[in-house]
Order: structure tokens, then C-alpha cells, then sequence
């Protein structure tokens, strides 16, 4: 019986000894400092996040998750309550998102801050302050993701549709147009090598036909200078008009003294002369001035007469 005695009371020994060690482990070890509470609120989902787990501001470790629970005032809301420590530079700018630790998908609070030097958000027990949360990496990865999936299932559908029966047979038969059209441009350049061929000779010929022009202009200007000179010459003060003019005046004072018959007789047919020399030495002005005016109409023949008042085509003269 004593021996039982001394091994029970040695028992209990060692169960007071462990207690009192873990206590005084708890004691010494219990953090001190009074930390500042903040306050979130959110619909989102927060995977990962738990009790105790790490506030960290710009990657350095400033408080821990005090409490998660559920906000009796509104449906689906999660508050999430922080301890953050007094010195941590949380402003009014200050916003979270939840950030994971490697792939163990352990989450913590992530705080940042949009400006640097914003007024710090004041916060107490009776009065805690609350810190927007925003998306994660993960949350915007998750819905762009159904965006994406919607958009690629549209661009599968509309793939389907073009590759339907009856849009195969248009996409081959646009096909084959383009076959076709490509072999009569191919074809062109055939086509082309003999008339390519005879460019040099057309060439020259064009050049023959120029000289050939060029001669019969040249030979145009010196008609129309030889008109010119006729005209001049038959007009002179001293032409033949002027001597024609004299001689039938003369001839028409020495036929005074004639009978009346033969003067009736001879003298309309000389004024008749005198006119019809007249008007055809007018027609030979006029056709000696058309030709230094226009010389080209002896190829192109004479320009259509100008439409006067009245008349289609007619234009005003401006001032």
C-alpha cells in the first residue's frame, strides 16, 4: 500500500508540474500590447480565412483576425474583426483584399493603400472603424474567368455555324471563283506578249507620224504665209485691184462719147467683172486669215461657227 501511495502522489506531482510550466509558458508569453480594432464588412466569398490568421500591411505582420461571423442586420453579410497594432499606418485610404500563403491556400488579410501620407483612420472599442475590402487576385480571376468562358462558348457556336454544310459548299464555291480568277489574270500576260512585242514598232510609227505632221504643219504655215502675201499683194494701194479699178474707170470715160446701145451693153458686164474679182479676192482674205488663225483645220477641218444670242451653247461675255 505504501508503495502505491508514493507512486500516486508522485502522478499527481508530475501533472501539477506540467500545469504550472504550461501556465507560466501562457504567462510570459501573452501579448501585451493593446491593439487598435478595425472592422470588415463583405458579401464576397473569403475561402481560406480563419480565426487568428495574419493582418499584414504591405507584406510586414501588424495584428491578426480576431473574429469571423455572420452580421444578423443584413443577409449574407460577413464581418470580419481585426486587431491591428497602434503603430501599423492605416488611413482613410487604406483598403484589404485577401491574400494565400503559397499553395497551401491559407489565407491572411492584405492591407495596402491607394495614397501614401492620407490622414490616419481613428479607431477605438466604442467606435471601430471599417476598411473596404476589395477583390482578390483570385475573385477577379474567377469572374473574368465566366466572362471568358460566355464569350468562348459564343465564338465556339458562331464557329459551328460557319462551318455548317450550307456555308462549307458557299466557302468552296468562293474558293473556286478565286481559282478561276487568278488563272484569267495569269492569262493576261499571254495575251499581252504580242501587242508588248510590237511596242517598239508602234513606237516608231508614232514617231514617223509626228515627223509627218510636224512637216505638214510647217508646210501649212507657208501656205497660209503665201495667202497672206497674195491678199497683201492684191490689196496694195498699187495692186492689181487698184490698177483693174483705174483701167475700167478709164475705160468707162472713153466710152462716154459711145452710143447709148453699146454703153448698155458693155459696161454692166465689166462692172459685173469688176464685183466677182472683188468678192473673190474677199474669200481669198478671209481663207488666208482662217488659216493663219487655226492652220490645224487643214487636218481637222474648220471649228463649228460660234452659237450666237439666242442660240444652244450660247455664253455672255463677262467684263
Amino acid at each position: 500500500m505504501e508503495n502505491r501511495s508514493h507512486a500516486l502522489m508522485t502522478g499527481f506531482f508530475t501533472i501539477a508540474l506540467l500545469i504550472a510550466a504550461v501556465l507560466a509558458g501562457i504567462w510570459f508569453n501573452r501579448d501585451r500590447v493593446e491593439r487598435v480594432p478595425y472592422l470588415i464588412t463583405t458579401t464576397e466569398s473569403i475561402p481560406g480565412l480563419n480565426p487568428q490568421a495574419a493582418v499584414r500591411y504591405r507584406g510586414l505582420e501588424i495584428g491578426r483576425v480576431d473574429d469571423i461571423n455572420f452580421n444578423p442586420a443584413v443577409a449574407g453579410q460577413i464581418v470580419i474583426r481585426l486587431s491591428v497594432d497602434p503603430e501599423a499606418p492605416v488611413t482613410k485610404t487604406t483598403f484589404a483584399k485577401l491574400g494565400y500563403q503559397g499553395v497551401t491556400g491559407i489565407a491572411f488579410i492584405q492591407l495596402d493603400d491607394d495614397k501614401t501620407g492620407s490622414p490616419l483612420l481613428a479607431s477605438d472599442k466604442k467606435h471601430v472603424a471599417a476598411i473596404p475590402l476589395r477583390q482578390g487576385f483570385l475573385d477577379q480571376l474567377e469572374k473574368r474567368g465566366e466572362i471568358i468562358l460566355k464569350q468562348t462558348e459564343q465564338i465556339t457556336a458562331r464557329l459551328n455555324e460557319l462551318v455548317a454544310p450550307d456555308n462549307q459548299k458557299i466557302m468552296l464555291g468562293a474558293f473556286e471563283s478565286i481559282g478561276k480568277t487568278a488563272d484569267a489574270y495569269a492569262a493576261i500576260p499571254k495575251q499581252l506578249e504580242p501587242t508588248l512585242k510590237r511596242l517598239p514598232e508602234l513606237a516608231a510609227k508614232a514617231e514617223q507620224s509626228m515627223a509627218s505632221f510636224n512637216d505638214l504643219a510647217a508646210s501649212a504655215s507657208k501656205t497660209v504665209q503665201n495667202y497672206d502675201k497674195l491678199a497683201t499683194t492684191l490689196q496694195a494701194p498699187d495692186g492689181p485691184i487698184t490698177r483693174l479699178t483705174s483701167t475700167v474707170d478709164r475705160v468707162g470715160g472713153s466710152l462716154e462719147g459711145v452710143t447709148s446701145e453699146l454703153e448698155l451693153q458693155t459696161l454692166p458686164h465689166l462692172t459685173s467683172m469688176t464685183d466677182q474679182a472683188r468678192t473673190s479676192l474677199r474669200a481669198v482674205k478671209r481663207t488666208a486669215d482662217s488659216f493663219s488663225d487655226r492652220p490645224q483645220g487643214l487636218l481637222f477641218g474648220n471649228a463649228g461657227a460660234t452659237p450666237g444670242p439666242g442660240e444652244p451653247g450660247f455664253v455672255a461675255p463677262t467684263k
